[in-house]
């Protein structure tokens, strides 16, 4: 009978709790076929019309599956974003400095030889010359007309040089800068991002991590140029150009000054749109990017169940919406590029209809006019500038913004103000959980409920129970990936919140069901877990895992290639590389979660020795579905529904004929199936 797709709301209704609920939504985002591109947009825009009509900035996609507000994004204004800016270039603020030092110097370079122009005009090339300026008068030039247009044209040509040299110097050291800056960024971002709280980084995904690391923060850097550099020549160009304007005829300058208006008009009024809109384009690349990422991550799952065309419709369907926000967005940007091409040409043309009048009625020379025009160029120049790379700014801002979203989401767990770092050696391994209940963030319903272990040091203690009875969360609470909701975990009587964080998981081995494997040789995954560990120690920690035999059969031995998470291993194989890892951590706590699961029955039993010997004189969590592989467990601790249900050995767990008996003679095969059915 085929499988009909059912409405969310029926699927809803036959499920408990609202995770199942979110649970049908994935169930239709999977499934069913998602609304046309068009369609979409049609909304996006919508919601565009209505964020500028209320005048107020939305930082949450619509069409994005997961919100701003779990990044911890809010409205900021251009002057808070400058100055958390500063912030992160606080280390390169010096080379920025020097970068603008000769910046200025280059503009006032510059600035000469437009005056140059006029004196060749008046002084040289028009009949009869003007006497050049009094201020000039100390200065030997030569009395022909010839040898002062060559004189004038030489010190043109040096000051050009010379301006052309410093320009090229100011632009190399903000170049320098801007790259150090970007490394800078990105590192600060990766290793904030890295701390998270691991739902956070489940939200990001890892493919929406990657689009963050490296266009956000690399664009972050970038606004040393659209926000510094650019706006800093600006305003020295323009003050320059505004006293030598000022000098020729004020009512010129007057008529420059006239453009200021303008520009803030322009800008007041556009750009503060266009900067959300560049947001919901860098969410939406973003979301493409975990997208496909996961489509790859999961390639074998599409197909197994040919979903190679639905995936890539998909894909082709998110593409599609981008292509249609960032051509809107083009329309937007288009309009402040149209009025400024307008602006420029009808100043430039209406100054130099009042400029040939003064000269008509003598008021100014030609070369005068000459002059005014060139400075009206340099004054004009940096405000089309600024206004050309006003899209690259807001684009660049909204990066910063999204930067920002994420440096304020706190740490992965906070310690105690008193925590303290400990030695290895003075680490007994005694675990003390009390009253503990748990549940996990913007989740209410409690997966853990009042449980409380004492654990010797040294004790391997297995966790069995039905699947979701809370094994792995408490394992994930000892290994402290989430703080309890309530209650307290003890590590030789100091609470592990009391205990720096590195400190403590430096302590921690742990080898899951699902390995991961780095995309690198075997030695390098095996010695992950030890710093500098040696060549003979990765040997012995994976002859120990039974690792040995297999890894020298492979075409480069240990250093053999494994790719992606391991994909050239079988199961067994990666298995086995994760159990050599953490024998080679040599911890002081290890955490096992069904850590023979995947090898088979001559494998399993190749490596029981070893994990024995590496039990030893440590402290133990073992979670196990095959009871024979815990039966000398020093205590087994039986959980259902995250409560405690029974805590003992197998030999009196058996004997007390509870919970325990039954799922062994289940395994065994000496009751029916529905004796226990609540297992």
């Amino acid at each position: 009978m085929p499988i009909v797709a059912r409405p969310a709301d029926t699927i809803a209704a036959t499920c408990r709790g609202a995770s199942l609920v979110d649970s049908a939504d994935r169930y239709y985002y999977l499934i069913m076929p998602t609304h046309p591109s068009r369609s979409r947009f049609n909304d996006y825009r919508e919601t565009v019309r209505e964020r500028n009509t209320s005048k107020t900035r939305s930082d949450t996609n619509p069409h994005s599956d997961r919100s701003a507000r779990k990044l911890g994004s809010r409205d900021r204004k251009f002057w808070e974003l400058f100055r958390a800016f500063l912030g992160l270039i606080a280390g390169h603020r010096s080379q920025i400095a020097v970068s603008l030092f000769f910046l200025t110097i280059g503009i006032g370079l510059r600035l000469i030889p437009p005056f140059g122009t006029k004196l060749a005009i008046d002084s040289a090339l028009t009949t009869p010359p003007k006497p050049l300026p009094i201020w000039l008068e100390s200065i030997p030039v030569p009395d022909s007309r010839m040898g002062l247009l060559i004189a004038i044209a030489g010190v043109v040509v040096v000051v050009t040089g010379l301006g052309t040299i410093v320009a090229l110097i100011s632009r190399w050291t903000a170049t320098k800068a801007v790259n150090q800056t970007q490394v800078a960024i990105r590192r600060r971002v990766f290793d904030h991002a890295i701390k998270l709280p691991l739902h956070r980084v489940y939200d990001m995904k890892s493919g929406g991590v990657a689009s963050l690391i490296r266009e956000d923060a690399g664009g972050v850097a970038e606004l040393i140029f659209s926000m510094i550099y650019n706006p800093w020549r600006a305003i020295i160009q323009f003050i320059g150009s505004l006293i030598i304007l000022m000098l020729v005829d004020w009512k010129l300058m007057v008529g420059g000054l006239l453009l200021l208006p303008i520009v803030w008009v322009t800008h007041r009024t556009w750009i503060n749109r266009i900067r959300p809109l560049y947001r919901d384009i860098r969410k939406q690349r973003q979301k493409i990017d975990a997208g496909a990422t996961e489509t790859f991550g999961g390639i074998r799952v599409v197909r197994t169940f040919s979903r190679s065309r639905s995936e890539s419709s998909r894909f082709v369907r998110e593409g599609d919406f981008l292509v249609r926000q960032q051509l809107f967005t083009w329309w937007w940007t288009r309009i402040i590029e149209t009025i400024w091409e307008v602006i420029i040409p009808l100043a430039s043309t209406g100054l130099l209809l009042y400029g040939g009048y003064q000269i008509i009625e003598s008021q100014l020379t030609l070369g005068d006019l000459m002059m005014f025009l060139v400075y009206l160029t340099m004054l004009l120049d940096p405000l089309a500038t600024i206004a050309g790379s006003a899209v690259t700014f807001q684009n660049n801002l909204a990066g910063l913004d999204r930067v920002l979203d994420v440096l304020e989401i706190e740490d992965e767990l906070p310690t105690g103000d008193n925590a303290k770092s400990l030695k290895r050696s003075d680490v007994r391994g005694a675990i003390s959980i009390r009253d503990v209940s748990f549940s996990y963030p913007e989740s209410t319903p409690l997966v853990l409920r009042d449980v409380s272990i004492e654990i010797e040091a040294g004790q391997t203690v297995a966790l069995v129970g039905r699947s979701g009875a809370g094994k792995t969360t408490l394992t994930n609470l000892i290994a402290r990936f989430y703080d309890p909701t309530a209650g307290s975990i003890s590590l030789d009587g100091r609470d592990l919140r009391d205990i720096e964080l590195s400190s403590y998981r430096s302590l921690l081995g742990i080898v899951e069901q699902d390995v991961f494997l780095f995309d690198g040789t075997i030695r390098e995954n095996i010695a992950y877990a030890r710093r500098r560990s040696t060549h003979d120690e990765v040997i012995a920690a994976a002859t120990a895992a039974a690792a040995d035999e297999f890894i020298c059969k492979m075409p480069d031995g240990y250093d053999t290639v494994i790719g992606e998470r391991g994909v050239k291993l079988s199961g067994g194989q990666r298995q086995r590389l994760a159990i050599a890892r953490a024998i080679l951590a040599d911890p002081k706590i290890l955490i096992l979660d069904e850590a023979t699961s995947n090898l088979d029955s001559e494998s399993e039993r190749m490596i029981q020795n070893s994990l024995a010997e590496l039990l030893k004189d440590r402290t133990a969590f073992v979670i196990a579905h095959r009871l024979s592989t815990i039966t000398g467990a020093d205590k087994i601790i039986v959980l259902g529904d995250g409560e405690v249900l029974e805590v003992g050995t197998h030999d009196e767990l058996v004997a007390r004929g509870g919970k325990y008996r039954d799922m062994v003679t289940l395994q065994t095969g000496d009751v029916s199936r529905d004796d226990v059915s609540h297992f």
